[in-house]
C-alpha cells in the first residue's frame, strides 16, 4: 500500500479530520506540519490545508490535492477496505450532505468561539505560532501572536461571527451538543456500527470546541460529556474492527439522531447555503437570510456555492429508488429546499 504525505496543523479542523480518516482506514501516511522544516510537499493549487501528497513507487511526490471531501472520495477510489461510504446509496447520500453541513456550517461556531472571547483569543495567539516552529524565539512568537490575532479577529464578520449573529451560531452549537449527547447514549456512530464521512467531519470541527478553546470546551463538558469522550476515541479509530462491508444502517432504519441532524441543518445550514448561492448569482456583496427567526448576515463565499452544486449533482445522480428514499427522509426537515 502506497504511503501518503498529509500536511496540516494541529489547530486545523480539516487536518485533524483527514488524519483521523487515514488512521481509521489504516492507510500509511507521513504527517508534516505546515511551514515547518519538514514541510517538503510541492505547492498546492491553493494555499490551504490539509494537503494530501500522493507518492509513486520510489517515494517521489507526484501530485498534491486539497479539500477534505474530494480527498476522501479519492481515497475511496484508490484504497480498499474500511470504507467510509455506506453500501446503501440513500444513506451514503445523507452522509455526504451532513458532512457538508459539518464542514461548511459547524465550522462557523469553531471560528466564532476561537476569535470572539478573550481567553480563547489569547490562547490561540500564544499557541498557534508554535505549530510551525517549537523553538522560535520570543520576539518572533510575540510578532506572530499579534499577527494571528489581528488577522483572525479582523475576519470574523466575513465568516458570520458578529454580535448580531451570535445567538444563531452559539444556539446551533448547543443544540448539536445536545443531540449528539443523546445519540451517544447507545450508538457509536451516526450511520451504523462504523464511522462515516459525517462522523469524521464533526470530529474535525468539534475537536477545538470540546478539547482546546476554553469557552466552548466548558459548554461541551457541561452539556455533552459523552461527546467529549467520543472525540478522543475518533481521533484514532485504527483499533475499531469492521467486517467487510457490514455494519451500515439502511436509510429507512437510520437512528433518530440523523433525522435530528437533518432538521438542525435544515434550519441553519440550508437557508444559509441557499442565500449564499442567491447572492453569488446576483453578484451582491452580502448574504442575508432568516435562520430560526433571526436575521443572519455575512459575506458570500464562492466555495460554498460550489459545495451546493456538487450536492445537487450527487442528488441527481441517485437512481430513482434511492432518490425517492432520500427525498422522503428529507421532506419536512428543511434540507429538501436545497434540491427543490
Amino acid at each position: 500500500m502506497r504511503q501518503l504525505t498529509l500536511k496540516g496543523a494541529f489547530s486545523s479542523p480539516y487536518s485533524l479530520k483527514m488524519r483521523a480518516v487515514l488512521r481509521y482506514r489504516r492507510i500509511p501516511y507521513r504527517w508534516v506540519l505546515q511551514g515547518s522544516r519538514w514541510d517538503d510537499l510541492p505547492a498546492a493549487p491553493v494555499p490551504v490545508i490539509p494537503v494530501l501528497g500522493f507518492h509513486d513507487d520510489d517515494g517521489t511526490v507526484t501530485e498534491v490535492m486539497v479539500d477534505s471531501s474530494p480527498q476522501i472520495a479519492r481515497l475511496e477510489r484508490e484504497y480498499d477496505g474500511r470504507s467510509l461510504v455506506s453500501t446503501d446509496p440513500a444513506s451514503a447520500f445523507l452522509d455526504l450532505l451532513l458532512e457538508d453541513y459539518a464542514d461548511e456550517w459547524v465550522t462557523k461556531a469553531m471560528y466564532h468561539y476561537r476569535w470572539t472571547y478573550e481567553p480563547d483569543i489569547e490562547k490561540a495567539g500564544r499557541l498557534l505560532p508554535l505549530d510551525r516552529d517549537l523553538h522560535a524565539g520570543e520576539d518572533h512568537l510575540q510578532r506572530a501572536h499579534d499577527f494571528f490575532i489581528d488577522r483572525q479577529v479582523g475576519r470574523r464578520a466575513l465568516v458570520g461571527s458578529t454580535e448580531a449573529n451570535l445567538p444563531v451560531i452559539e444556539g446551533s452549537y448547543e443544540r448539536l451538543l445536545d443531540l449528539l449527547q443523546a445519540h451517544l447514549a447507545d450508538r457509536p456512530f451516526l450511520f451504523g456500527e462504523r464511522p462515516g464521512r459525517t462522523d469524521f467531519a464533526l470530529f474535525g470541527q468539534l475537536t477545538p470546541m470540546t478539547w482546546w478553546d476554553p469557552t466552548p470546551v466548558a459548554v461541551a463538558v457541561a452539556r455533552a460529556p459523552r461527546l467529549v469522550n467520543w472525540i478522543q476515541r475518533v481521533d484514532d479509530l485504527g483499533w475499531w474492527e469492521v467486517d467487510g462491508d457490514e455494519g451500515w444502517d439502511p436509510a429507512p432504519a437510520l437512528p433518530q439522531a440523523v433525522d435530528a441532524l437533518l432538521r438542525e441543518a435544515g434550519s441553519t445550514y440550508a437557508p444559509f447555503m441557499l442565500a449564499n448561492a442567491a447572492a453569488l448569482d446576483a453578484g451582491v456583496g452580502q448574504v442575508i437570510c432568516e435562520i430560526r427567526g433571526s436575521e443572519y448576515r455575512q459575506a458570500p463565499f464562492t466555495y460554498q456555492g460550489k459545495c451546493l452544486s456538487w450536492l445537487r449533482e450527487a442528488h441527481a445522480a441517485l437512481d430513482d429508488t434511492a432518490r425517492a428514499t432520500v427525498d422522503g427522509l428529507l421532506d419536512g426537515t428543511g434540507c429538501e429546499e436545497l434540491f427543490a
